[in-house]
């Protein structure tokens, strides 16, 4: 009991996020900045049981079959993320506001039913720019950026590129991600 509050009295804002979210997905951010997230998430959102920092604006489907990596996927302002085929997120994937990742489809007959298939995959150190769509089925190579808008019909998996446009294609080849 002693070191309970002792570790309350010295870090009131970091011992509550600590006992709200999985340390493994908040690192990167500040205390005192999630304590927001934590009153909106937990107690009035609709994403009250996902283990990591939310903004109450996204909207997370099937939680528990995403694979989030070491960053918060959500943190972005009206992001949807719905991981019913199952979504893969590498480590140090940064996802803008806007995002869409949708790893399930409708039948095209009956719409009533929905397609399985394959879950979507996002290579470490990759971005997803605002406003960009991954639809269902995708695999993403390691740093891979999405261009502001695109749409990702198909998979790349080389890695190193740039892709964009409406359905998404080659931009250009990049160099390899320097981490540091």
């Amino acid at each position: 009991m002693k070191d309970f509050l002792k570790r309350l009295l010295q870090r009131p804002a970091e011992f509550i996020v600590n006992l709200a979210y999985n340390k493994e997905y908040h690192k990167d951010y500040p205390p005192i900045y999630l304590l927001r997230f934590i009153f909106r998430q937990k107690f009035f959102g609709p994403n009250r049981k996902i283990p990591w920092p939310v903004h109450h604006t996204s909207v997370i489907k099937a939680y528990e079959n995403i694979v989030p990596g070491n960053k918060a996927p959500g943190m972005g302002i009206y992001c949807y993320l719905d991981g019913r085929n199952g979504i893969i997120i590498g480590k140090n994937v940064w996802i803008a506001p806007h995002v869409y990742i949708i790893s399930m489809n409708h039948d095209a007959v009956d719409y009533k039913k929905y397609i399985k298939d394959k879950p979507i995959k996002i290579g470490k150190n990759s971005l997803l720019s605002a406003n960009c769509t991954i639809l269902p089925g995708v695999e993403l190579g390691e740093h891979t950026v999405v261009a502001a808008g695109a749409v990702v019909s198909k998979s790349f998996p080389e890695g190193d590129l740039l892709i964009g446009g409406v359905p998404a294609k080659v931009i250009k080849e990049l160099p390899p991600y320097k981490e540091g």
